[in-house]
């Protein structure tokens, strides 16, 4: 299939080039906004690969989750433990290794683990006005975490009278897809004025029991059916037979997401924002540990993550020419997350609840002007995150509530990180610009264990000091209206959080993850070489090589605890491990996207991504974790004025079983045994709008009802959905 896709590339690059000789002038660098970004929107004139995902294709996309969006865009890769999750992949980096942004604001807290993480699904993809991923290191314009890439979700904003041209306007979306029973519904209402605008939008999601596939998916064999699931009648655990097996007993969730923006701009000059966000769910079965067994049984009756709530509260003050000739943007914002897991063994009536309130509170100061030929982005930024970790027990029978051991310490946790930034934008001529950065920082870790009757660790305290910093240098040429070649050279950094440093966790079975004093902050350097092929509007072929060397790279490792290798833990036998910077690390990899407009209402369009990942340590090399399959994106795209058509093909590669991580981050126990098996999905979607403020949406994904299931992940694709939605503008 791969090839098939090259040789679709070869075939639509004959008839375009004719290596036009006309100069291309780079207009003004003019695209640097301060209102939620920090690198260029241009493609023309980006070093750094940038992706966008659009407004028009994530409303004619009519994902079900933020998650969705991206995973269906094949511009990165997502991996879902459970249907309520989505964890996205940039360059074979991860979790804590990219970073997540809503409206430019970091989501990654003291907490972020390296493993798989759900937080993306708390941004309703309905209030989003555009998505940019942001490839390769990213910490000079955004500091700790960006090591992979960054993902910046930019929701919608109020607009003045001046704009929209109406006092009160708005939007109602609703959806239904037939393989989870779902009912998501989606409102916004706008008031625009001369000075003042709102913005309020609320949103509710329900979905039921995701149905996998049923058909056989080449020569691979069935694998991931739901034969049995545990239900639990008076406090007695029964082990029951599943009517349906590829219904996926317990995955279902629901999510309610609010959002309220006010804008007041008193004069052309000056404004001021107010964002505030909110969301929460039901409790999410973490559906891949349900399916665990141990003795030949299911090992748990009960794992489910807790309502996800996410508090966003922000304000910012723009002013123009407001400080030595700079434009100015500050920022204040606080956050307030919890997450919770609850589980419970088998015929065993204590149920164990572990609880997480992070609060985060950050400042940040951006400038910008114009320096010489080109601007000058400058500016500090503070983040101050505060945790307190709690646990208890629960008798499912009588109600009694005693102590347990907590995820992370149980005392006082926070982290203290101040920044400062410069980036510069110029060019050399009218043909080449380039682009200059710099970042230095301190942080400062702080953990404190209280209670240590279930661990008696050797000491109490776990303090971390760090000086931090990062550089970026990029190149771009356009000599012809053809041809753009582009360089960037770019250094990313991570500083160990509470979760690397001081987490107490049984991450796999027989395995315990113990806290490691002595670990380091990671870094990365990463090299892009890009070439972009145009004729004009109708046709864009992007191609990016890029090879990322890793140092200090953190690791789950064995390790020991008071001397010892193997502990008791929780009544079983237990490894011990930790985090720990061993060795390094490289990745290389390939990506390429094509869009033709064969004809003006007829465009192909593709993808595909290509990673390899080692670590290396004492002249050994073994697989690195979260390096995926080939992956990408096929299709075809018909629109005019009254409808849109879209048919396409998903596809992944096989994850052979020499490429899996020894870490266990790979999930190798949720695959079959012959590794994760290639697969390709076809996909046709519509949008008819025939009647005025009216756009009907259908559509029918994984039409051959294919079964699969996505690298890493521990619970299986959906299958044949159909899908229907409606949107009223008024």
């Amino acid at each position: 299939m791969k090839h098939l896709y090259l040789s679709l590339l070869i075939l639509c690059l004959h008839p375009v080039f004719s290596q036009e000789k006309d100069s291309i002038k780079v207009s003004n660098l003019d695209e640097v906004k301060l209102e939620s970004q920090r690198y260029l929107a241009s493609n023309r004139k980006n070093p750094q690969q940038i992706q966008r995902i659009s407004q028009k294709e994530i409303e004619f996309g009519n994902f079900q989750t933020t998650a969705e969006m991206l995973s269906n865009s094949g511009k990165l890769f997502v991996q879902k433990s459970q249907q309520g999750g989505g964890s996205p992949v940039i360059r074979g980096l991860e979790s804590s290794r990219i970073l997540l942004l809503v409206d430019g604001v970091r989501m990654n807290n003291l907490i972020y683990r390296s493993g798989h993480l759900q937080n993306v699904i708390t941004i309703d993809e309905n209030m989003l006005e555009n998505a940019d991923i942001l490839f390769g290191a990213s910490s000079t314009p955004y500091g700790s975490d960006a090591m992979g890439g960054a993902v910046n979700m930019v929701t919608k904003k109020p607009t003045l009278l001046s704009e929209s041209n109406k006092s009160f306007s708005g939007s109602l979306n609703t959806r239904y897809g037939t393989i989870n029973s779902e009912g998501s519904a989606y409102i916004d209402l706008k008031y625009s004025g001369k000075k003042w605008a709102t913005l309020t939008a609320l949103s509710y999601n329900s979905f039921g029991d995701l149905k996998m596939g049923k058909k056989r998916n080449g020569n691979n064999p069935f694998f991931g059916l739901r034969p049995f699931y545990v239900e639990t009648i008076n406090g007695i655990d029964y082990v029951t037979a599943n009517p349906d097996p590829y219904v996926q007993k317990f995955s279902g969730y629901k999510q309610y997401n609010a959002m309220q923006k006010i804008l007041f701009k008193p004069n052309a000059t000056t404004s001021h924002d107010v964002n505030l966000q909110f969301s929460t769910s039901s409790d999410i079965p973490r559906y891949d540990r349900l399916t665990d067994v141990r003795n030949g049984n299911l090992r748990y009756a009960t794992w489910n993550y807790g309502p996800q709530k996410r508090i966003l509260a922000g304000y910012k003050f723009t002013k123009q020419k407001a400080f030595l000739n700079s434009d100015l943007s500050v920022g204040a914002d606080y956050q307030d997350v919890e997450e919770s897991r609850i589980q419970r063994n088998r015929n065993n009536p204590s149920e164990e609840s572990r609880i997480e309130r992070v609060k985060v509170y950050s400042v940040n100061f951006d400038l910008k002007a114009k320096v010489g030929k080109g601007e000058l982005l400058y500016g500090a930024e503070l983040f101050y995150d505060d945790l307190n970790s709690t646990a208890f027990k629960r008798d499912i029978i009588t109600g009694v509530k005693s102590s347990t051991s907590t995820r992370y310490p149980d005392g006082q946790n926070y982290t203290l990180r101040t920044d400062a930034f410069a980036n510069y934008f110029s060019k050399f001529n009218d043909n080449t610009s380039y682009s200059l950065g710099a970042r230095a920082g301190y942080s400062k870790l702080s953990s404190e264990f209280i209670d240590k009757t279930f661990f008696p660790f050797p000491f109490s305290t776990i303090e971390q000091k760090n000086f931090t910093y990062s550089a970026a240098f990029g190149i771009v040429n356009n000599s012809t209206k053809n041809v753009k070649v582009s360089f960037n050279l770019a250094t990313g950094f991570r500083t160990p959080n509470v979760d690397d440093l001081a987490k107490v966790f049984d991450s796999t079975q027989g395995n315990l993850i113990v806290p490691n004093p002595d670990l380091q902050p990671e870094k990365n350097i990463t090299g892009d070489l890009g070439i972009t092929l145009y004729s004009g509007k109708s046709f864009e072929f992007e191609n990016t090589t890029f090879v990322t060397r890793l140092y200090d790279v953190i690791v789950t490792d064995t390790f020991t605890f008071n001397n010892q290798y193997v502990v008791d833990y929780n009544g079983e036998t237990s490894i011990v491990m930790a985090n720990q910077n061993l060795g390094k690390g490289y990745i290389f990899g390939y990506s390429s996207s094509l869009r033709w407009n064969i004809l003006k209402e007829f465009k192909f369009y593709g993808s595909y991504n290509f990673t390899y990942g080692r670590a290396q340590e004492g002249g050994q090399e073994r697989p690195l974790d979260h390096i995926p399959p080939h992956y990408g994106k096929v299709g075809f795209n018909f629109e005019n004025k009254w409808v849109s058509l879209d048919l396409n093909m998903l596809y992944n590669g096989k994850k052979h079983l020499k490429d899996y991580s020894e870490s266990g981050e790979d999930n190798l126990q949720y695959a079959p045994a012959n590794g994760m098996p290639a697969w390709q999905t076809y996909n046709f979607k519509a949008a008819i709008r025939s009647i005025d403020y009216v756009t009907l949406y259908a559509g029918v994904e994984n039409i051959l009802d294919i079964q699969y299931r996505t690298f890493a992940s521990g619970i299986n694709a959906p299958g044949r959905n159909f899908y229907f939605g409606t949107k009223l503008n008024f």
